[in-house]
């Protein structure tokens, strides 16, 4: 499971919105840093799930390369995905079957979401609170850990409000 180098508290939803381009410029520098290369393909796909603002599924980013590219092939959006992942640069929400870009690109960490069910959006709630007492339980239980996903489903304040 991947430590947080530094402390990420933030549950202000204001703070969770990306520019894509930008999104995609700070991804590059934490390439960059790490001795990665962000490859042309790893860049359009991240920036179609920056840009996309709220979770998004495979096949929904295969049709929008299809339509500015004209064709892509499914194992290579997988690849990116996968090298996405694995850095920390988005993360893959199991209940939704969605990806969404981290709002801490320069550092791996685990977070929880919040989903709401009817508009789809996601919260990375950033709370190190959360992962540390996730931690804690499972070491007093003998479990170890390798990751945490933890996603929290109900309504948003917005659709709450309707």
């Amino acid at each position: 499971m991947a430590k947080t180098a530094q402390k990420h508290d933030c549950t202000d939803p204001g703070h969770h919105v990306h520019n894509a381009k930008a999104y995609v410029h700070a991804v590059e520098e934490a390439c960059a840093e790490r001795g990665l290369r962000l490859t042309p393909l790893r860049a359009q796909v991240l920036g179609l799930v920056a840009a996309a603002g709220k979770p998004i599924k495979a096949y929904d980013l295969l049709d929008l390369m299809k339509s500015e590219n004209g064709s892509s092939a499914p194992p290579t959006v997988y690849r990116a995905l996968d090298f996405l992942l694995e850095q920390g640069f988005i993360h893959r929400l199991a209940s939704v079957n969605a990806f969404v870009s981290c709002h801490h690109p320069q550092v791996q960490h685990s977070v929880p979401f919040l989903i709401c069910d009817n508009c789809q959006n996601a919260i990375e709630l950033e709370d190190d609170r959360i992962t540390t007492l996730l931690e804690s339980q499972a070491k007093a239980l003998g479990f170890a850990a390798r990751a945490q996903i933890l996603e929290v489903h109900g309504l948003c304040a917005e659709c709450r409000g309707r």
